[in-house]
């Protein structure tokens, strides 16, 4: 039986697009499902491209962002999903969806937490004159990107550093990252510290 994984998302996919050229349907994992915020998202055709079912949970087709959290996590629970993985997914989800799923959510983040989480990390980062950038993969929890910390990868910075350049090299960064994060929870090599649950351990150092 494959690994089964789904990806939320909420624009154009391209970490979407590179679980599915690097992860999908290898090493026995599957992604089964590709959920998204919004229904133009031009991610979900690269879903539909790859045969992947896809689905939309817009939040004003529902009362309230709980109902709607329901909806998506029952959607994932009928598909057995044992992973999911936020790939520019950009709403929060409630405390009742992180209870269903806890500790099999991910997220892809273009900072090097705890620094600079949240939208315009970017930004946030150069504005503060930062010499080292890069992007990180953690758990999610109830908090803003505060989930324990899975993988980290910087890089220096020189300035003037132009914004666009930047951008393109951290989304590079998470475009390896995030897969890689996907393959070894597969494999079982990631487990939180029993003594410190702030503290991802992984089997064999990586990947």
């Amino acid at each position: 039986m494959p690994f089964r994984v789904a990806v939320l998302i909420s624009g154009e996919g391209t970490n979407l697009q590179a679980i599915l050229d690097t992860v999908h349907r290898r090493d026995d994992i599957e992604v089964v499902g590709v959920a998204s915020s919004r229904r133009d998202a031009g991610g979900l055709e690269r879903a539909r491209r790859a045969g992947v079912e896809t689905a939309v949970f817009e939040i004003g087709a529902y009362d309230d962002r709980g109902e709607r959290d329901e909806a998506l996590a029952d959607w994932l629970d009928e598909r057995g999903v044992q992973l999911v993985v936020l790939a520019g997914f950009m709403e929060v989800l409630g405390a009742g969806f992180i209870g269903r799923f806890r500790g099999r959510i991910v997220n892809v983040h273009p900072a090097l937490l705890p620094a600079f989480p949240g939208v315009g990390a970017v930004e946030q980062a150069l504005e503060h004159g930062v010499k080292v950038m890069g992007a990180t993969v953690h758990f999610v929890d109830e908090g803003v990107d505060s989930g324990p910390i899975i993988l980290q990868e910087a890089f220096e910075l020189s300035y003037p550093s132009d914004i666009a350049a930047i951008e393109q090299r951290v989304h590079g960064i998470e475009h390896r990252l995030l897969p890689q994060a996907v393959r070894m929870i597969a494999a079982g090599k990631v487990h939180l510290d029993e003594n410190n649950p702030r503290l991802v351990r992984i089997d064999g150092g990586g990947d």
